[in-house]
């Protein structure tokens, strides 16, 4: 019984979710973007706003992102080496 309950909970939350989004495609304007269009040269100094937003605005993220992929390719490494 509590595993059912469990999945309808989920169940209702997977469908919300789907409702929420916004069709594929559509451009959904924010006052972010507006203000990283307008400030990401003077703030970061960088010419390029995809590269100010990456490694500036998001910098801690994408540390992480790397150290995830490092681990994985690490972890995939140990695993599949040839024992002598």
């Amino acid at each position: 019984m509590k595993k059912a309950i469990i999945f309808i909970i989920f169940a209702i939350f997977l469908f919300y979710t789907a409702y929420e989004l916004h069709p594929f495609g559509e451009i959904k304007e924010s006052k972010m973007d507006d203000y990283i269009i307008e400030n990401a040269q003077n703030e970061t100094g960088a010419n390029n706003v995809v590269t100010s937003v990456v490694f500036d605005y998001r910098g801690y993220d994408t540390l992480g992102e790397a150290t995830v992929l490092f681990t994985a390719i690490a972890g995939a490494l140990v695993v599949l080496r040839r024992r002598k």
